[in-house]
């Protein structure tokens, strides 16, 4: 793969491989705030037709169910998808996760998890969480452990008392909040970058520069967003439910942003948070 990234990224198809060798979908969806029920099937079977084949959950969306529920509805073969789910706050330390691992895998009804994510580095607890982790995939019964919202010092913490190193780390990630060290950091450590609110709900569409860019490449600045990641070998889970959307959120892989382009869109960080900072959470 080349350093923009390019060569991954030319199909919605196209995976990323993880540091203990699996496969990645490079992009898929989130389902924060899709409730269970019509919305959340129909969603699924819209964003599986359009190709997408990471779907990222978690036991704190209260949607394992019905996305259990339409991946088998979906008739697309298990080993084709990628599902992700998290252990909660509440459910932390190395008793509990174990237990939460098995309710969230018969709410989902799957014989396996490709990814367990700690949702959030909660004091006190993420280490033995980590080694429930471990232990998981120890077994077998999940592919790739990662984390979830932990900053550099959560990670060095992690790291020197892991057996295993997290696949991932899923943040908050937009060309507001580009985190540029924390990255690096990843990178250095065979860690993958995924981005929740990569589109960072909307709030920056108007900004000129993404209108100008994607005016020069005859698309919308959320597929701009969406394709910055992507160069930046970022793996984006946009969230939406509208059709329309979730089909705009596919047609990235037809284009390429400059060195010019990509800059300009560095140029926007502010490090502006629009979710939690992960080291002050009370939930």
């Amino acid at each position: 793969m080349d350093e923009k990234g390019g060569e991954f990224t030319v199909s919605i198809f196209d995976t990323i491989e993880l540091h203990n060798g699996v496969k990645m979908p490079a992009f898929g969806l989130g389902v924060y705030k899709v409730e269970e029920g019509e919305q959340l099937e129909k969603t699924i079977h819209t964003a599986l037709d359009l190709g997408y084949r990471l779907i990222d959950t978690a036991s704190f969306y209260q949607n394992e169910e019905g996305v259990g529920q339409a991946i088998r509805n979906s008739g697309i073969p298990r080993e084709e998808l990628f599902i992700t789910t998290k252990v909660w706050n509440s459910e932390q330390g190395y008793e509990n996760t174990l237990k939460a691992f098995d309710d969230s895998m018969e709410r989902l009804g799957l014989d396996y998890l490709d990814l367990y994510l700690v949702h959030w580095p909660v004091k006190g607890k993420y280490l033995e969480t980590w080694r429930a982790l471990e232990e998981l995939y120890r077994e077998g019964r999940v592919k790739a452990i990662g984390v979830s919202n932990f900053k550099i010092h959560h990670l060095k913490d992690l790291l020197s008392h892991a057996a295993e190193k997290p696949v991932i780390n899923q943040v908050e990630l937009h060309p507001l909040l580009s985190q540029v060290e924390l990255r690096e950091f990843c990178q250095q450590n065979e860690i993958k970058v995924e981005a929740w609110s990569p589109l960072s709900r909307g709030r920056f569409l108007e900004e000129p520069v993404l209108g100008k860019i994607a005016a020069q490449h005859g698309k919308t600045p959320a597929q701009v967003i969406l394709r910055w990641h992507l160069e930046n070998q970022i793996i984006p889970i946009p969230k939406s439910v509208t059709p329309a959307r979730l089909k705009e959120n596919t047609e990235i892989f037809d284009f390429q942003l400059n060195q010019k382009e990509l800059e300009e869109i560095n140029g926007l960080n502010k490090d502006q948070r629009f979710g939690a900072d992960p080291d002050h959470i009370d939930f």
